[in-house]
């Protein structure tokens, strides 16, 4: 067991937080402004470094790096703001992981390059009205005729909703109950059919656009099908590999909360001494680095354990869920050792702190990370209607 990374891996991270700390700071304030997503000229930036599809297959445009790689790179975008690692989040452990798993190779040469290359952004489309963690309850139906897939039904809580070119549309294949009839269509933003709700307005994740998603008879290729009925569980599967990616990205938030409240207890002075020369500054601190470096080890544990592949349901959960705490107890605990400049606009602590609160609803709550834990545990999944 080796707990160092490579000379690779810390040239790789090493690049990545010196693009995000030279280049995006002043992109991440603006977006934060005007709430507008990552312009296509950054994207087109992101893909010439190499930082989009991290660890997706050369032939696809990718890297061909590990799933640890591309969370090193996330976790440093993800220092300066939720909205600027956005893009990495998708093109890495986002959905795009599903169709290079499980798509056919039509669907695959057709849209993976594309995002690699900083030319199309793919979202997850999962949640609706009535079924966000109670997924197998969703209504949205794509129905196979010939040579096409016709999809009718609404979506909900879509990060990228309205914005993104494409859409991972988990839907019902089949008539069967429960998870058994569940599948999943990939949806381009332009087909007929498809429209979109008013942007979200949220507590947080500025610059991650968010709307409901609208399919009234929308006609896609069969080439389009991602996972037949009865995928669902691979579906679940690829979602592990999200589930790393949304607590490196609470991570991130923690993490760089830390080191921006590092430096200003060694600058900011009160009753004649540096903050940091009071011991209940220093508990602080280190309670706040213990809870840090627990959180990363636990994903980075889930990322290496899975090697190339995915992650399992039991360490991608603990991961997320005790990430997703933690981001918010040391965001919150930033925000009181800066005082007044830790709750001002005019500095990122309380902007992390509130996106903090998005990362532990998004991509499952917290407390449905707790009931998969025990499920893994037990050896068995809970039905949660009786």
């Amino acid at each position: 067991m080796d707990f160092q990374l490579t000379s690779t891996q810390t040239d790789l991270q090493e690049a990545a937080r010196r693009f995000a700390r030279e280049q995006l700071v002043e992109v991440a304030e603006d977006i934060e402004k005007t709430g507008e997503a990552l312009s296509a000229d950054w994207l087109k930036r992101y893909a010439a470094m190499g930082f989009l599809g991290i660890n997706v297959a050369p032939q696809y445009g990718g890297l061909g790096l590990g799933n640890l790689e591309a969370l090193l790179v996330l976790e440093e975008f993800a220092k300066i703001s939720s909205a600027v690692a956005f893009p990495v989040f998708e093109s890495s452990v986002g959905p795009v992981r599903a169709i290079e798993y499980f798509a056919n190779d039509a669907l695959k040469q057709r849209i993976i390059p594309k995002v690699c290359a900083g030319e199309l952004i793919v979202a997850v489309a999962m949640s609706e009205p009535d079924a966000g963690t109670a997924l197998t309850d969703l209504k949205t139906r794509a129905e196979i005729q010939g040579d096409k897939i016709i999809l009718n039904g609404n979506k909900r809580w879509c990060s990228g909703g309205g914005h993104s070119g494409a859409y991972v549309v988990y839907c019902k294949l089949a008539d069967t109950p429960g998870a058994r009839g569940i599948g999943a269509v990939l949806v381009e933003k332009e087909r007929s059919g498809v429209s979109f709700g008013a942007a979200e307005s949220l507590m947080g994740f500025r610059g991650i656009p968010s709307a409901d998603i609208y399919f009234d008879n929308v006609e896609v290729p069969l080439d389009n099908l991602i996972v037949p009925a009865g995928g669902f569980g691979k579906l679940m599967e690829a979602f592990d590999l999200e589930r790393c990616g949304n607590a490196t990205m609470a991570l991130a938030q923690a993490a760089g909360a830390l080191e921006d409240v590092l430096a200003y207890v060694q600058e900011r002075r009160q009753f004649g001494k540096e903050l940091v020369e009071f011991q209940a500054v220093q508990i602080k601190l280190a309670d706040m680095a213990m809870r840090v470096e627990a959180a990363r080890l636990l994903i980075q544990r889930a990322a290496v354990n899975a090697q190339s592949g995915l992650p399992n349901i039991f360490e991608s959960s603990t991961a997320k869920c005790f990430s997703n705490e933690m981001a918010r107890e040391v965001t919150s605990d930033a925000v009181q050792l800066m005082g007044g400049y830790g709750y001002s606009k005019q500095y990122p602590m309380e902007r992390r702190m509130r996106d903090c609160w998005g990362w532990g609803i998004a991509g499952g709550t917290i407390d449905i990370q707790k009931i998969n834990i025990a499920a893994s545990m037990i050896g068995r999944r809970f039905d949660q209607r009786k």
